[in-house]
């Protein structure tokens, strides 16, 4: 059975001229003279003594996009421990409790700011979050969301490659996972043995995925909360 995003992309390939894989940009990797809020060692993800996970039920895509605007510019990490100095990053003026309410109070900026067209409670839309990173964090590159049909092998395994291809020059994948409707973002950060290391922000962890295990049943869902994946966001 397709997915609701699996349903949009075969009519998408069907009824429009689909652009096929783009090149990821060439950019320093994930860790190359930084210090990323995530690192892809696998368990739980921690800075300044607070778990890395979301804020709340909705917040999991504002996660992932702290994480990505934080992995592209090291002032997003400076502000978060508050270090004197360091460029505001938007949200979080005057939060002087620690790392964990400054990360927190970052999240609830970046899902208004993610949603002004979308209703809050259902968390961002793929769009929300491709727009949200063109404006607030430019940092990182422009990302065009690509659905997936993974009930199509075919698809599925171009995304697989085209996944692949932006972690290999070092680019964060968001991916956007679900039931028959998508509910949950996390994101791909490395495949340092050809499985991906995913953050998943409900459990604040890093976790290893075979992405052989797209399309199949009851797969994912130990791993990253729902078992289909509906789309991912690609650098352009």
């Amino acid at each position: 059975m397709r997915t609701v995003c699996g349903l949009a992309r075969r009519v998408q390939v069907l009824f429009s001229r689909d652009r096929g894989p783009a090149p990821a940009a060439a950019v320093r990797p994930l860790a190359g003279g930084r210090s990323p809020l995530l690192t892809d060692r696998l368990g739980e993800q921690r800075r300044g003594g607070a778990r890395l996970d979301q804020v709340d039920g909705t917040t999991c895509g504002s996660a992932v996009l702290v994480a990505l605007s934080a992995w592209a510019d090291p002032a997003v990490v400076a502000h978060l421990e508050g270090e004197s100095g360091a460029v505001a990053a938007g949200a979080g003026a005057g939060v002087t409790a620690g790392f964990g309410a400054r990360w927190d109070a970052r999240q609830k900026q970046v899902h208004a700011e993610s949603t002004r067209f979308w209703p809050q409670a259902l968390g961002t839309s793929p769009w929300g979050m491709a727009r949200w990173l063109r404006e607030h964090a430019a940092a990182a590159g422009p990302y065009r969301v690509r659905l997936v049909d993974d009930a199509s092998p075919e698809d599925a395994a171009a995304a697989v490659a085209e996944v692949r291809a932006a972690l290999a020059s070092g680019r964060p994948v968001p991916l956007l996972v679900g039931a028959f409707v998508p509910r949950h973002y996390c994101m791909a950060l490395s495949q340092p043995d050809g499985s991906w290391r995913v953050y998943e922000p409900t459990s604040a962890q890093v976790r290893a995925v075979d992405p052989a295990l797209i399309g199949r049943p009851r797969a994912l869902g130990p791993l990253l909360g729902f078992d289909r994946l509906h789309a991912v966001l690609l650098p352009e």
